[in-house]
């Protein structure tokens, strides 16, 4: 019963949520479709170049996704629209969107991991000590390396080489996430409300475009 009731009121904030989204606010493009000046590059040690992870071919980012690593935004954003999208052009891998990524380069920065995982787009993961209410809420749970919380729908993502979009709004340490339309999740009481936007290497290869926030 709690767990349901938990799941209609995460439900319910979603759709009051993205009802009051000021729809008049100006869309400022993260990503220009040239080049990467609007975003910091961060590898782990060892293999390729960040330069050599990250590049833009036909106003399309290229993420080879070995080193592990990621892409984040030179500002910090706090109560914003994010609108991505993203394909997997050869085989379905892994990567994510990371939201208030705190200071600090390094490999698993505190942040909240919206996942791109094929089949899993959508779930929370909890990085570097970040939290939810929804995970925080589990009393005698051991706290794993990488806590999930879990979409509430079965997969929306497109196949192979067909373009998805992710759109994610986050107000106040709340973020609402729709995959390709379809409501998927929420999460509340974010232990950070403000942070970088980061794009993530983490497996193969994976493209993005159109990469978009709306200050709310």
């Amino acid at each position: 019963m709690k767990k349901s009731f938990l799941s209609f009121a995460a439900v319910v904030c979603a759709a009051l949520f993205v009802c009051t989204a000021d729809a008049g606010a100006q869309v400022v493009k993260l990503f220009n479709g040239k080049d990467l000046s609007n975003w910091n590059l961060f590898v782990d040690k060892g293999g390729a170049s960040a330069q050599e992870v990250y590049t833009v071919k036909d106003g399309v980012i290229h993420v080879k996704g070995t080193p592990f690593g990621y892409m984040y935004t030179k500002e910090k954003y706090s109560n914003f629209i994010l609108d991505v999208e993203w394909r997997y052009p050869v085989e379905a891998t892994n990567s994510g969107i990371f939201l208030f990524v705190q200071d600090g380069e390094k490999l698993w920065p505190n942040a909240i991991e919206c996942q791109l995982h094929a089949g899993d787009a959508g779930d929370f993961v909890l990085l570097g000590g970040s939290d939810l209410f929804e995970f925080m809420s589990r009393p005698g749970t051991v706290r794993p390396a990488f806590p999930v919380v879990k979409k509430t729908n079965e997969s929306s993502e497109k196949p192979v080489g067909e373009w998805n979009r992710a759109k994610i709004y986050c107000k106040d340490g709340n973020i609402t996430v729709f995959i390709n339309g379809v409501y998927q999740n929420s999460g509340t009481r974010s232990m950070h409300k403000t942070g970088y936007i980061a794009l993530q290497s983490e497996g193969k290869d994976i493209q993005f475009r159109n990469v978009t926030v709306t200050p709310l």
